[in-house]
């Protein structure tokens, strides 16, 4: 009797190790992984103040809707205004983009600036909402 005790006791552990072991790995395969938003930049041929003119479109390809977006601007430098509702500066270094709001799955974010050159836009942080 005693056996069968144990042999029930460890057949309910490892289904019960493969049961955890599965919702972790579901878990993983739901959230967003870095590569998930795309930076993309090109020229648009148009000159502000003797300066290039580029457009950004930070498109999020995962499944969830992703907030608090930080990327990497260095304080954002443009001669142009750029819209605050896109993109903002909140120190020398870091911009939030959308204010922080959610964006949504196969949707972007756009904006243009006008510089000497083109400015790197690396993710820093973002939040997942799966």
């Amino acid at each position: 009797m005693a056996r069968a005790d144990l042999l029930l006791c460890s057949l309910l552990l490892l289904v019960g190790l493969a049961l955890v072991s599965g919702a972790g790995a579901v878990g993983r395969a739901e959230g967003c992984r870095r590569g998930d938003l795309v930076v993309r930049q090109r020229a648009t041929g148009r000159t502000v103040e003797g300066k290039p003119e580029y457009a950004v479109e930070v498109r999020n390809a995962c499944r969830c809707a992703v907030s608090r977006v930080v990327v990497r601007c260095y304080g954002l430098s443009s001669v142009e205004a750029v819209d605050p509702r896109a993109i903002r500066a909140v120190d020398g270094e870091r911009c939030l983009l959308r204010g922080g709001r959610a964006i949504p799955p196969a949707r972007a974010v756009r904006f243009t600036y006008a510089w000497m050159t083109p400015q790197d836009f690396p993710l820093l942080a973002s939040r997942p909402h799966c």
